[in-house]
């Protein structure tokens, strides 16, 4: 039986939008429904779920940052998807549907105005599609990037120039889990937990191989994006209705700290979607 490990938490940089214009006005992903009454959103309720959020991270003693929301850009609230910030140096995004294209550049001013006092040192640009941290994870010294519906090949490729690591390409093959960070999270330095269906037969057994002690996440919970997990080594802020995973969490010796984010889930987009994560100090 294995032995319950003790996890240290370590204070976090963090990166958040307000939901202030959020909506679901476009389908871009099987999560959102803009002519369904279910998908209907109550901007009022995810502001406050998101400020919730946002307290919450504060109250675990992590440092949020914060950018601006813009009109006419409704999926700016998944900060995620700005870019990938790792050793003081940004990766910026490039974004595969029209609708979110104009959300890079608004994450790049953003870096250009706030980095230098953050300690950033540097901003890059990619070629390719890349989505952030939605398909790009960093677990420890490795970068896992994912594929499929999203980021390109070519970004992975980019991603091992820029930052001088390894990464480990995924590929995704479940449109549900269109972004890595619905299908995976990372827990801590070593640790990961992942849903085998939503990669191809070839990325589960790299997984398998790379991680042998990951946590197996249920059905029941990647269906409310229970996986779409913020983890800072100890507490993992997950959706409350991820009883499943947090049970799974608290057996590995770690503490869930559930959040309700049901409108934003609406979009696809659970508490890791809403936060990018600002890791400024050099390696």
């Amino acid at each position: 039986m294995r032995e319950t490990a003790v996890h240290e938490a370590t204070r976090r940089r963090y990166l958040m939008c307000p939901p202030t214009y959020f909506d679901v006005v476009y389908a871009i992903n099987p999560w959102m429904r803009p002519n369904d009454e279910e998908g209907r959103v109550d901007t009022e309720r995810a502001v406050a779920q998101w400020t919730e959020l946002k307290d919450t991270y504060e109250r675990l003693g992590h440092e949020i940052h914060v950018v601006d929301p813009v009109p006419g850009l409704p999926d700016m609230v998944f900060a995620a998807n700005g870019g990938v910030v790792l050793d003081g140096r940004v990766f910026g995004s490039r974004f595969r549907y029209v609708e979110r294209l104009p959300e890079a550049a608004h994450y790049l001013s953003w870096f250009k105005t706030h980095g230098s006092r953050l300690g950033i040192a540097d901003i890059y640009v990619p070629l390719a599609v890349a989505e952030g941290e939605g398909d790009i994870l960093i677990v420890g010294d490795r970068i896992l990037a994912a594929t499929g519906f999203r980021t390109e090949p070519e970004a992975h490729r980019e991603l091992a120039d820029y930052f001088g690591r390894e990464v480990l390409s995924l590929e995704l093959v479940d449109p549900r889990f269109y972004h890595l960070d619905t299908a995976l999270a990372v827990l801590d330095d070593e640790t990961v937990a992942y849903y085998p269906p939503a990669f191809t037969p070839e990325s589960r057994e790299l997984l398998r191989m790379t991680y042998p002690d990951a946590i197996i996440a249920h059905e029941a919970d990647v269906m409310v994006l229970g996986l779409n997990a913020v983890s800072d080594g100890k507490h993992v802020v997950l959706p409350v209705e991820a009883k499943g995973f947090a049970e799974q969490l608290s057996r590995r010796g770690f503490e869930p700290v559930p959040v309700d984010l049901s409108e934003l889930r609406k979009a696809g987009g659970g508490p890791k979607c809403c936060t990018l994560e600002l890791r400024v100090e050099s390696a």
